[in-house]
């Protein structure tokens, strides 16, 4: 029972604490959603989000770490209401656009500074709020369990996550959300200011009790050996068991979302996983079992490893996003219940709370830092994945080994061991021969904040590639050097555009994404074509290793540049023919295909121009969303889709083709290429909303 002289102190720290957590999380989508157009779309930008917010959880968990150990309880409640009163100087959160980036150079810093101006004290503050509040909630509320209290600030967490994509996002703008959480973190304030009054009242005198559940015992002091201070093995453990669910994470958020979107609600679900594995393990030892959790991830890990093997073989045994999105979630939430519940197994005495905190935070930004800082420079290709998948399984057979009360403690039946140890190992190797395969021909490899670039060469062709998919390849032979392949073949529906749209005139033409360059074969003497590219990566191979950009006959310029930020800031460039063809991966460019976006294609389209998106994907159906860009401007679209041709080296590939003449589009003479309207659904993306799921494709 709450304590009876202070009937609501009970009430006003969980009122706290949930406020903290809803606050903690809702900022975390809303931030990253709301400047993912200014750093080009990519999923990375997330990961770096991800990064500043587990540093800063981690800067915040040490502050509360010392707060209490260091100060006295006045003390704390001063510094802490001094700080929460900085932090509302701060408010709003909303980012400035003078952060928008000038060029295309690794923006990862930017971000992390930006994020740091915006928000960074208010999310310091609320970071250090669960383990501060639990430490003063002894003194307060003395002989209840502060761990339940840990389990109700993660369900704030998770229902932020969840209301995020489904309430906050498509009901408000970026805008008002912004206003409503800085509404809100003052009411925080002043309630969080409330608790730290409180315990300064109650002063340090308060004696510490221990728990069993919800009933109350004797004092700590008279409990040695529950005060026992935890060791250097322990702590490590602590660390581990927290920087691997970190690293996955973030390594199957980059992996979903390079195969479809990067998109808030692809980033809460992994999140809300992860949360959902702490609430679990937390709230009660009931819902973590070893045995049955252990063998779930040996049998998702595996799954994995085979949707891997899968997409580099283009086997296609699996072709529905659904299923592969729950495989690699799956995996993730089964790592993270293993890893969690370990930690709760692990867990100290309320005596040394914070620094059990202090080291799952620490674990935390450890696989936050290396999958968004680390891995990028030090590997060439996306391994973090693997690497989290393999640790998992080997942090689980050293808990195992190290637990007392297990039956295979110490090595104890080696034929179980024996299985264990050779299905990790069976495991491993065939991720890292994943990992070998995947630059198994490759030339050239390259990877920076926009993702994993590489050139594969090949008898008759060098082929671009991010991720597993084709950006342009280009055949070695002379005579078919010149030929428009891959997606931008003569019967695409880009390639017609270029050859049909004024025929007889001089051309200017833009480009948003440059690929392998494939498109500058059709430049004309005297044409000029625009080409922004946001990856200088891709800039640098299209050059080197292929000569569609040095022996294209018209007049060619590339600004290294998100097309969107660089259209914005240009003058109208009366382009007779807009490309868009801005894919990462399988990866959709939500930012390039909204409403706002359309503003821009029209300013700088002149008015008979043509602006051609490609839309091929494996997993999603973007026609009514260009449906809806059709209607918002009055657009006369048409789908045209054309074959596959391995002779001249082209694949099938699907296009729109809109304009705000009928006579362009009409006047096109398609021939074998399919052709239809986009049909009558229509989907109008904004800025403030993109959803997803309305346009899965299986």
């Amino acid at each position: 029972m709450a304590d009876q002289k202070h009937p609501g102190a009970f009430a006003l720290f969980l009122l706290t604490v949930f406020t903290s957590a809803f606050l903690l999380f809702q900022v975390q989508p809303l931030i990253s959603k709301y400047i993912l157009p200014w750093f080009g779309g990519s999923p990375a930008v997330w990961t770096t989000c991800m990064l500043f917010f587990q540093i800063t959880l981690f800067g915040g968990y040490v502050y509360a770490h010392l707060l209490v150990a260091r100060l006295s309880s006045k003390w704390q409640a001063i510094t802490h209401i001094t700080l929460l009163a900085a932090a509302l100087a701060f408010l709003p959160i909303s980012p400035s656009e003078v952060w928008k980036p000038a060029d295309a150079s690794n923006p990862a810093w930017r971000i992390m500074t930006l994020l740091a101006v915006t928000v960074g004290l208010p999310y310091f503050i609320l970071s250090a709020t669960g383990p501060l509040l639990q430490g003063w909630f002894l003194k307060a509320v003395p002989g209840r369990s502060p761990y339940r209290l840990y389990a109700l600030s993660n369900v704030g967490s998770l229902l932020a996550l969840l209301t995020y994509p489904f309430v906050f996002e498509p009901g408000f703008t970026t805008q008002l959300q912004a206003q409503l959480w800085s509404g809100t973190f003052v009411v925080f304030a002043a309630i969080c200011g409330g608790c730290a009054v409180l315990t300064a009242r109650r002063g340090d005198a308060a004696a510490l009790k221990v728990f069993s559940g919800d009933n109350e015992s004797q004092p700590i002091a008279n409990l040695e050996e529950g005060s026992t201070r935890p060791v250097p093995g322990q702590l490590i453990l602590w660390f581990a068991l927290a920087a691997v669910p970190s690293t996955l994470l973030l390594a199957t958020t980059n992996q979903v979302c390079a195969d479809i979107a990067s998109v808030p609600f692809l980033w809460v679900l992994p999140l809300s996983l992860y949360l959902l594995s702490f609430i679990l393990c937390f709230d009660s030892d009931r819902w973590y079992n070893r045995q049955i959790f252990g063998i779930s991830l040996g049998i998702f890990a595996a799954g994995s490893c085979f949707l891997l093997w899968d997409s580099v073989l283009n086997w296609q045994l699996i072709p529905w996003i659904a299923v592969q999105a729950a495989i690699f979630f799956g995996m993730l939430f089964c790592s993270c219940m293993v890893c969690h519940g370990e930690l709760v197994r692990l867990k100290p005495h309320p005596e040394y709370l914070t620094v059990f905190y202090l080291s799952i935070s620490a674990g935390g930004a450890l696989g936050g830092l290396f999958v968004g800082m680390v891995a990028p420079v030090v590997f060439d290709t996306l391994i973090e994945l693997h690497i989290g998948i393999v640790a998992g399984c080997l942090l689980l057979l050293a808990v195992i080994y190290r637990d007392e009360s297990s039956p295979l403690y110490l090595g104890r039946i080696p034929a179980a061991w024996a299985t264990m140890v050779i299905g990790v190992v069976v495991l491993g190797w065939t991720l890292n021969a994943h990992a070998n395969r995947v630059t198994k021909n490759s030339i050239s490899v390259s990877r920076n904040f926009y993702g994993s670039l590489r050139v594969e060469g090949f008898r008759e062709s060098y082929v671009l590639k991010h991720g597993q998919i084709r950006h342009g390849h280009q055949f070695r032979d002379a005579e078919k050097r010149k030929l428009p392949t891959s997606y931008y073949g003569y019967e695409s529906g880009c390639g017609l555009a270029l050859k049909q749209h004024m025929p007889d005139e001089q051309m200017r033409v833009g480009l948003i994404g440059l690929g392998a360059g494939t498109l500058a074969v059709y430049s004309r003497p005297g044409d000029y074509y625009r080409m922004y590219e946001i990856n200088p990566a891709v800039v640098d191979m299209a050059k080197e290793f292929f000569t569609y950009l040095a022996e294209a006959e018209g007049v060619l310029e590339t600004v290294v540049a998100d097309g969107r930020i660089a259209l914005e800031r240009e003058e109208p460039q009366r382009f007779d023919v807009l490309v868009l063809d801005a894919f990462s991966g399988d990866a959709i460019p939500t930012h390039l295909l909204t409403k706002e976006c359309g503003d821009l294609y029209m300013k700088h389209l002149n008015e008979d121009g043509i602006l051609a998106i490609h839309i091929t994907n494996r997993h999603v159906d973007l026609r009514p969303v260009c449906n809806g860009l059709a209607k918002e401007f009055g657009l006369t679209a048409v789908s045209a889709i054309s074959m596959k041709d391995s002779e001249m080296g082209t694949s099938q590939a699907h296009w729109v083709l809109l304009s705000r003449s009928a006579d362009a589009v009409e006047k096109i003479n398609f021939g074998q290429t399919a052709t239809s309207s986009l049909g009558e659904s229509a989907i109008l993306w904004t800025d403030n909303f993109s959803n997803l799921l309305s346009v899965m494709a299986n």
